[in-house]
């Protein structure tokens, strides 16, 4: 009658001496006091996995018996536990009740808010062991270590390109499709993905964060910082099989190889002729321009003499 009555007016007579959280009964006071204790006797015959209370070992099993029994009638996904399944079902309301307070970005689930404010504390506690590149989540490791193992399990369909992500390999598979949804505001260019609008806007900014150590030549990106920088290492790892001549990028290798397929694809609109290079016509149609031009750029030009009979 005593318990019953204390059940009803919410009096919970015992308190962790540790942490001040109340408890109706004794015995639920001294499973709590586990959790400062450290101990788990409870421990997982098939992985190891030690836990502090044997309920909490018997929901684990669930995960290596495969039995999940918990599912959503919205899309039929299962779960071992009904929490989970409470969670998962936020997904589809819509609702996301926890808030970042620096950026305001909000989250369906408290886990996701507390993942995301590691981006702010600048905390990355996770590192690789093999670069030294450190993440904020294990995960983000875990994803990151399959790099360097050289396992591409993700190939795609239409060129046999592979990959280390499934993800990495969807963002692929846009630049098949054609489709280009991001479009710059100020140019009009298209780009298959957000990031690449974003890095391709700083054009547009005139910032270059990015200074070689040895010239001093800013960039707008890290990684055309590491193109020119190859220049200074002297590496060119791309040759050509027909003449051997080596370049530092792929890009110039290619064109470069245009001059012995004898393919000009650059014409010239007023005379016709056609060049290797983009940069050949560029340098051709200077020619046309006003004579003040030209010669401020150092090219000698012929003036057609009007008066001659021949022309």
């Amino acid at each position: 009658m005593y318990f019953s009555l204390r059940l009803s007016f919410g009096f919970k007579p015992y308190s962790c001496d540790l942490c001040g959280k109340s408890f109706t009964r004794a015995g639920d006071l001294k499973r709590h006091q586990l959790i400062h204790s450290g101990l788990k006797p409870y421990n997982c015959d098939l992985c190891g996995k030690p836990f502090t209370w044997a309920g909490h070992l018997k929901r684990h099993q669930l995960i290596h018996s495969g039995f999940k029994s918990y599912s959503c009638d919205l899309c039929g996904k299962s779960f071992t536990r009904a929490g989970h399944l409470k969670r998962h079902q936020l997904i589809h309301s819509g609702l996301k009740p926890y808030n970042c307070d620096l950026c305001g970005k909000s989250f369906t689930e408290a886990g996701g808010l507390k993942k995301h404010q590691l981006i702010h504390s600048g905390i990355k506690s996770y590192s690789c062991d093999l670069c030294g590149k450190s993440f904020t989540e294990a995960g983000g490791l875990k994803k990151h270590q399959l790099i360097h193992s050289g396992f591409k399990p993700y190939s795609c369909d239409l060129c046999g390109k592979s990959f280390t992500r499934a993800g990495d390999l969807k963002r692929h598979q846009l630049i098949h499709s054609g489709f280009k949804p991001y479009s710059c505001d100020l140019c009009g260019k298209s780009f298959t993905q957000a990031g690449g609008l974003n890095a391709h806007r700083l054009i547009h900014s005139g910032v270059k964060p990015y200074n070689c150590d040895l010239c001093g030549k800013p960039f707008t990106r890290a990684g055309d910082l590491k193109r020119h920088q190859l220049i200074h290492s002297g590496f060119k790892s791309y040759s050509c099989d027909l003449c051997g001549k080596s370049f530092t990028r792929a890009g110039h290798l290619k064109r470069h190889q245009l001059i012995h397929s004898g393919l000009k694809p650059y014409n010239c609109d007023l005379c016709g002729k056609s060049f290797t290079e983009a940069g050949g016509l560029k340098k051709h149609q200077l020619i046309h321009t006003v004579p003040s031009v030209t010669r401020a750029s150092g090219i000698s030009v012929h003036t057609p003499n009007t008066n001659d009979p021949t022309l």
